[in-house]
């Protein structure tokens, strides 16, 4: 299972707006994202996402793809 981890990852940097969000990929990045776009990401885990848009996200909060998601393996158990 993937856990998307983005809200504490921003908050763990002092960022609680999209807006902030926002600003932040394009002075850090230069990379631009709709208002739209960035709630979608900060209230919904995505099913996809751009490998520009998650390097973004990385250089702007400057952490690592394995920051912004967490994997848990399922636990599956042996039949008898």
């Amino acid at each position: 299972m993937l856990e998307w981890k983005l809200r504490n990852v921003m908050a763990e940097r002092g960022i609680w707006t999209g807006a902030a969000l926002g600003r932040l990929l394009q002075q850090k990045a230069g990379y631009s994202l709709s208002p739209a776009s960035i709630s979608v990401l900060m209230t919904n885990q995505p099913r996809q996402m751009k490998a520009e848009t998650l390097d973004a996200l990385c250089t702007a909060l400057e952490c690592s793809p394995n920051d912004l998601w967490v994997h848990t393996p399922p636990q599956y158990t042996k039949g008898a």
